[in-house]
């Protein structure tokens, strides 16, 4: 996977930001498996990092339920738990409209210029052109510019976390899933209220989104 090196000020990020943002995706979309072995010197390698930066970045990923440590046994990807699920959603179902509400308020002309160049890329998804791990990496990519435009860095801090949680339940039943493209497309009308500036229909296209999630995931079970 291509590391994330810098913010999209062009900011230039610390070794440590960058070994957590690139084993986190890792993580999120099961590259790294569930109950796998994290071995530290192999992702340092993998990643151009020490091994510092890779027990910083998996202290911060214990915390977010993305690793579990054991004594004397080592770090192990976290299991993916369906029943988590429900959980995950109860906590997305009160956020994801108050962020969509909050960004359609707050978004900068720079969160309006990066939400919109992600419509057009939506625009594209049911062409054919996108496979499944593409969908995925484009949906995360619109989750987070939309947690980022509400300018509330506890609010985009909760809510990344539990789009991660969520997006892991996905990548387990992806294949199962039989509209994942329809799913992706979703955020279209939802961004497009957000540079509109209309936090009421902003708010309601997100909780309708988050349903429709738990409901596609409970069908393919």
């Amino acid at each position: 996977m291509q590391q994330v090196a810098t913010e999209p000020g062009g900011e230039e990020l610390s070794l440590a930001e960058r070994a957590y943002r690139a084993i986190r995706d890792r993580l999120v979309m099961l590259e790294i498996r569930p109950g796998a072995p994290i071995n530290e010197d192999q992702l340092g390698q993998s990643l151009g990092v020490g091994r510092t930066p890779v027990r910083e970045a998996l202290k911060r990923l214990q915390y977010e339920r993305l690793v579990t440590t054991y004594p004397r046994r080592g770090t192990f990807a976290t299991e993916v738990n369906i029943t988590d699920l429900a959980h995950i959603s109860e906590v997305r179902l009160e956020l994801e409209p108050l962020a969509a509400a909050q960004a359609a308020r707050r978004a900068t002309g720079t969160d309006r210029t990066t939400l919109t160049a992600l419509r057009r890329q939506l625009e594209s998804a049911d062409s054919g052109r996108h496979d499944a791990t593409d969908l995925m990496h484009l949906d995360l990519q619109v989750h987070r510019a939309i947690y980022a435009a509400t300018h509330n860095p506890y609010l985009e801090d909760t809510l990344v976390r539990h789009d991660n949680l969520a997006t892991r339940i996905w990548c387990l039943f992806v294949d199962r899933l039989s509209d994942m493209a329809g799913h992706v497309e979703e955020h279209g009308p939802l961004i497009e209220e957000i540079v509109a500036g209309d936090p009421g229909k902003a708010a309601q296209l997100a909780r309708t989104h988050v349903e429709g999630f738990e409901r596609a995931i409970r069908d393919a079970i």
